[in-house]
């Protein structure tokens, strides 16, 4: 089993910036790549950034690319999600998830319990 606990969500104005955390406890950490997804009112939960086992690659969303940057630090059991330029539109509660490098959240076997990003115009 893997826990993970999320922080760092908040209610920011547009263009601003945050960096959500999410603290993996359990299993050794770096046998999981790591991933964020979000889910806005009324809407599916969508991909927006995953991690390597490693670090050594990562891939984004389109629309979160060249605004939220994705690491982490085996050495913490920590993964991170920077998020600048914010919209209006990355208002969501934001997942942290551990699992097997995909875009799918059918691949991820464990999930945190959410942040809340609050982004206003």
């Amino acid at each position: 089993q893997v826990q993970l606990v999320e922080s760092g969500g908040g209610l920011v104005q547009a263009g601003g910036s945050l960096r959500l955390s999410c603290a993996a406890s359990g299993r050794t950490f770096s046998n999981y790549a790591m991933a964020w997804f979000r889910q806005a009112p009324g809407k599916e939960r969508e991909f927006a950034a995953l991690i390597s086992r490693y670090g050594r690659s990562t891939d984004y969303a389109d629309s979160v690319k060249g605004r939220f940057t994705i690491s982490r630090d085996n050495a913490k059991n920590t993964v991170y999600l920077q998020m600048n330029s914010l919209k209006p539109e990355d208002t969501a509660v934001y997942y942290c998830a551990a699992g097997r490098a995909s875009s799918s959240s059918y691949e991820y076997d464990y999930w945190g319990q959410g942040t809340q990003v609050t982004v206003s115009s």
